[in-house]
């Protein structure tokens, strides 16, 4: 029993270790500045993670926001709440928002629960996705870039007690 309590503590400590490897190939230097869970009516949705550079509590590129998912969701629901999430902050027209949503309809992929969709914010033009640590595709478009991050980051996010754990603000 004392065997297996040691594997998987090893496991864990190594699955930890190559999320933060894969992050820091995207950023150099980039450590954790903080975790949260969203939980939406007693589900729990995911584990959200911020990184950014020497772990600031910054929210200008680059950075990474690693969601771990905690149940199955369709890749066309993930694609569809977050357009309705950007649709909320008001910053969009309407035609702009529908493009934006086929973009994100051909990247966001279907995940089971323990599946990992990681944003990486790098330049101030470009976004890149991936599923566990696997690249699935990339959006070049600040307003995008800005918008999509700002369902997490933004004063008009729909989470705000989630935002302020990931910041660090009260």
């Amino acid at each position: 029993m004392h065997k297996l309590y040691i594997s998987l503590l090893l496991l864990l400590l190594t699955t930890s270790a190559n999320a933060t490897s894969f992050i820091q190939k995207q950023i150099p230097d980039a450590q954790m500045v903080a975790t949260s869970r969203l939980t939406v009516f007693l589900f729990d949705v995911y584990d959200a993670s911020f990184y950014t550079v020497e772990g600031k509590r910054k929210v200008t590129p680059p950075y990474a926001l690693k969601l771990a998912y905690l149940r199955d969701i369709k890749g066309e629901k993930i694609a569809d709440q977050s357009t309705e999430e950007i649709r909320n902050q008001g910053i969009v027209d309407e035609v702009t928002l529908a493009d934006w949503h086929s973009q994100m309809r051909k990247i966001f992929p279907n995940v089971k629960k323990g599946d990992n969709i990681t944003g990486v914010y790098k330049e101030p033009t470009e976004c890149s996705f991936y599923k566990n640590d696997s690249f699935i595709g990339q959006i070049n478009n600040k307003q995008f870039c800005d918008a999509f991050f700002d369902i997490w980051f933004g004063e008009k996010t729909s989470q705000p007690a989630l935002r302020n754990q990931l910041i660090g603000q009260k």
